[in-house]
């Protein structure tokens, strides 16, 4: 079982498919995580990179 950073909730993972540095969905939230540890099982929340795109939006507002 593992923990999701964000929403805290308890979703299954096979530890033996995953590898760090994997991305995982979490069933709960649907938020993207990165396996960051396999022993113990810790993952971090993926912080979404902003674009050039979205940089030039909010300085144009």
């Amino acid at each position: 079982m593992a923990t999701c950073p964000v929403c805290e909730g308890t979703f299954f993972v096979d530890e033996e498919e995953v590898e760090e540095g994997d991305i995982i969905s979490c069933e709960e939230c649907g938020a993207e995580l990165e396996v960051v540890s396999l022993d113990p099982l810790e993952l971090e929340a993926v912080e979404e990179e902003e674009t050039k795109e979205d940089e030039e939006e909010e300085t144009e507002m």
